[in-house]
């Protein structure tokens, strides 16, 4: 099934692309066999990737921010992107028990406004302060009428790769290997979007509100643009908080593109298990009212969007209790969405505008 082309986005083909584009990438692993830096132990489709430097355990990872992008460029707010970006690699990075240390950023540009530069290396610096990683390098590229966007100033794209160090309380990455039957899986909740699935979100806002869209009210406080710009939770500080803590963490899901499902999917692969999610968190108001404007079903919102739910973590049923008592200690929202089942599936119960249960299989 080709899931969702219509938003602009084919997740089959994206899939697809990117088991192509690792594969290639894999090839090059023995570039480095008994080198500093060999990837031997590889972590086959896991969010980050681990290399070893004479015993100094590394994760890396890339993303950028996409067309989230275009809300900036609409309500002229560019200073909280940085915590997008900032967020997309890592959580990435924590979703293998990584701890954040470094990030590099490529701004591609179509001309340079110094004063758009100035608000979105602002907004870096704040997410990368919450965070705790320094960002060492970068680099700003002017592509001329190669780089498009929304309205008449500065068009650009935004990405990054983040380094991170495994710390000395993992043995190993966090990487799915020990989870089992009935072990516990805790949501944290997300405030947002994330920094995905908004091709589809900018082609409804379209269709239903008209080209200044980003302009409707959406309550007396915010318009829409306002309220879609909403910056990513940064959870890679928790991670790192609950590892040092001496939880378990078994398994660990960033909730991006391609849904619950799918995500959680990259975890449960290595021992071939399931998970039943019969109590994620409700979606956000404006998620649902987007839903609501473009007719979308439960199973296109929860294969594109996380729908309340920014991470998944799977611990042992002991720990349950302490680990949700640890979060709430930490500020954060979580609460217990399920459990893991022998069968090969995810059986996800939606919390959309017609809740139904969803089967998924992998």
């Amino acid at each position: 099934m080709n899931k969702h082309k219509e938003s602009g986005v084919n997740i089959d083909l994206g899939n697809q692309c990117s088991r192509i584009a690792y594969n290639w990438a894999k090839s090059t692993f023995i570039n480095r066999k008994n080198k500093a830096g060999d990837l031997e132990k590889g972590i086959d489709g896991a969010f980050s990737n681990v290399l070893n430097y004479n015993g100094v355990r590394l994760g890396i990872t890339s993303d950028g921010i996409g067309t989230k992008i275009e809300l900036a460029e609409r309500t002229g707010i560019y200073d909280t992107l940085g915590f997008d970006l900032v967020a997309m690699v890592v959580d990435d990075l924590a979703a293998n028990g990584f701890e954040a240390a470094s990030l590099s950023n490529i701004l591609d540009v179509d001309y340079l406004d110094a004063d758009i530069v100035d608000d979105l290396m602002r907004g870096l610096a704040q997410a990368a302060k919450i965070a705790g990683i320094a960002v060492p390098g970068g680099e700003i590229a002017e592509l001329g009428n190669r780089i498009g966007g929304w309205g008449e100033r500065m068009h650009f794209n935004w990405c990054s790769t983040a380094v991170g160090i495994l710390p000395p309380e993992l043995e190993q990455p966090v990487a799915g290997q020990n989870i089992k039957p009935g072990d516990s899986i805790i949501s944290l909740a997300s405030r947002g979007f994330r920094s995905n699935g908004f091709s589809l979100i900018r082609r409804v806002m379209q269709e239903k509100q008209g080209e200044l869209w980003h302009q409707v009210p959406y309550d007396d406080k915010h318009n829409w643009g306002e309220m879609l710009l909403t910056p990513c939770h940064i959870y890679n500080p928790l991670i790192n908080w609950l590892i040092r803590s001496e939880m378990q963490l078994k398994g660990i899901a960033h909730i991006t593109g391609g849904g619950l499902a799918d995500n959680l999917s990259r975890v449960l692969k290595v021992q071939r298990w399931g998970a039943k999610l019969d109590n994620i968190f409700h979606p956000l108001e404006f998620m649902l009212k987007v839903m609501e404007m473009g007719k979308i079903s439960e199973e296109q919102a929860y294969l594109i969007w996380n729908m309340g739910n920014g991470m998944l973590l799977v611990v042992d049923p002991a720990d349950e209790i302490e680990t949700l008592e640890l979060i709430e200690k930490f500020g954060m929202k979580a609460r217990l969405a399920g459990r893991i089942i022998s069968e090969r599936k995810v059986i996800l119960q939606t919390r959309g505008l017609q809740p139904q249960k969803l089967v998924y299989e992998f």
